[in-house]
Parts: C-alpha cells; structure tokens; sequence
C-alpha cells in the first residue's frame, strides 16, 4: 500500500501538482473499548479503510486524497462511566467543524468530499442537510460499520455493536499490536430497558452506557479472530473503494449526481 494520497505523509509539491478530484475526511472517537480494545479503536478502523478504499480507487485512476481522521466524536453517552476518560465534543461542534473543514476544502477547488464515519455517535447525515444549500461542496456519508451489514451472517457468529465481535476481529487483523488477549475481555452484557417499545426500535434513546453495560462493550468478543477482520475488509474495501472512483471520475452537471 502506498501513501500517496495521504496528505498528512506528503509534502507540499507532490500535494500542490495534483488535480484532486475528491477527498475523504475520516470520522472517528477517543473512548473505552471494553477491557481488551484501545481507547483509538475508532480511529485505527476509519484510518485503514480509508487506506485502503483510497488505494482501490487511486490504481483504477482517481485522483482522491485522504484528509487526518478527526479523532474526537459524540461521546455524551459515555462521559459517566466511573474510572474512563471519553473525549467527546457536541453534535453542534462537529457541524462548526466540518463547515470550517468543507469551506477549506471548497477554497481549495475539491468539490467532492466523502465522509468516512467510523463512530455509532457521529451522526453526520443532519450535518451534510445543513450545509446542502450553504456549500458548493457535494458531501455524501458513509458509516463504513454498515456497508458489510448483509454480509455478517456469512462472516460473523453474534455480532454486537461495540467493542464485540466485529470490531475485535478488525483489531486482531490490523492492529493487533494493541489488542490485549481475549481473555481479559469483558462480555459485553448490555441491560435492557425497562420498555418493549426501544427494545423493538420503535423509540430511541440516548443510552447512557454507565447504566447499560459494566465493561463499555455490547456484544461478545470471544468469537472474533483476524480471518473474520480480513473478510469484512475485503467487502468494504471493494463497495466503497468503487464508489469512491465513480464519485471522483463522475462529471457534475445540472443533474448530478442523478442521471440525465
């Protein structure tokens, strides 16, 4: 894998004599992760597909750039759970943020901008609706978590939604340097509440996980394993690598992105 489109590992004359067709700004969080995941895990993830989607596109030809991952994410939920240090900002932060980021961008002449997300908590569609009609920047999302969803009964015994399974299996394959062993996890039990209505989805709520789950982890890790990382890579990579060429190679007119 090489790094030329990563801007943070180039200098400014490689930079400035490309014409950069779109670029990826990568969303993660800085919060616990059970017992046996770092506190980066969000980070690590969003920065390898980004890696890798970016790599895809740029051998079919794309001229795409890969923008710092944002490290620090919504994290209200989390900023109780005794003995932690969850580094969250607001939702309203996040929009001052990727206006400040998308204006620079616009100044610059990159007219497509993906957003990579890689935190449940960033919730970055409301965020592109508000600047719709303020940027001349197309902005699209993506929460690379989901792309492989209808994959997962192929690759995965139970996943959960945090620090379980899935995501134990994508740090055993790309950054087991910093997965403590498996026996040190907690089980991920999570709490039901008390009503049948945000069981079954049909209320949400803001969950507090100091009184959702002891260990910060929903769902059991004990299954995971590098080969099930590896596989789900291997999904997200070719979906979202692709659509990333055809969003850069793709020419805005009055009808983009919809056809004529």
């Amino acid at each position: 894998m090489n790094n030329e489109f990563v801007l943070a590992e180039q200098d400014h004359k490689w930079i400035s004599s490309q014409q950069w067709q779109a670029a990826v700004l990568p969303f993660g969080a800085t919060e616990p992760h059970n017992y046996h995941l770092p506190y980066a895990t969000d980070n690590f993830q969003v920065d390898i597909v980004g890696r890798r989607i970016c790599q895809r596109a740029w051998d079919r030809g794309a001229k795409v750039l890969l923008l710092p991952t944002v490290p620090f994410g919504v994290d209200t939920n989390l900023l109780k759970i005794p003995g932690a240090l969850s580094l969250s900002v607001n939702p309203s932060t996040l929009l001052k943020l990727l206006t400040d980021l998308v204006d620079s961008l616009s100044r610059q002449g990159i007219k497509k901008v993906m957003l990579l997300n890689g935190h449940g908590g960033n919730e970055l569609k409301p965020l592109i609706r508000e600047l719709h009609h303020t940027s001349d920047v197309f902005l699209c999302v993506s929460d690379w978590f989901r792309v492989g969803k209808d994959k997962f009964s192929e690759i995965f015994t139970a996943p959960g939604e945090h620090a379980d399974e899935l995501e134990t299996s994508m740090g055993l394959a790309f950054f087991p340097q910093f997965v403590k062993p498996l026996s040190q996890a907690g089980p991920g039990i999570v709490r039901q509440t008390r009503f049948e209505a945000t069981q079954r989805g049909w209320v949400s709520i803001t969950r507090p996980f100091h009184l959702m789950t002891k260990d910060t982890g929903i769902g059991d890790p004990a299954p995971a394993t590098a080969e099930k990382g590896h596989k789900l890579m291997a999904v997200v990579e070719q979906r979202l690598g692709d659509f990333l060429y055809e969003l850069a190679t793709t020419k805005v007119d009055e009808h983009f992105p919809f056809a004529p």
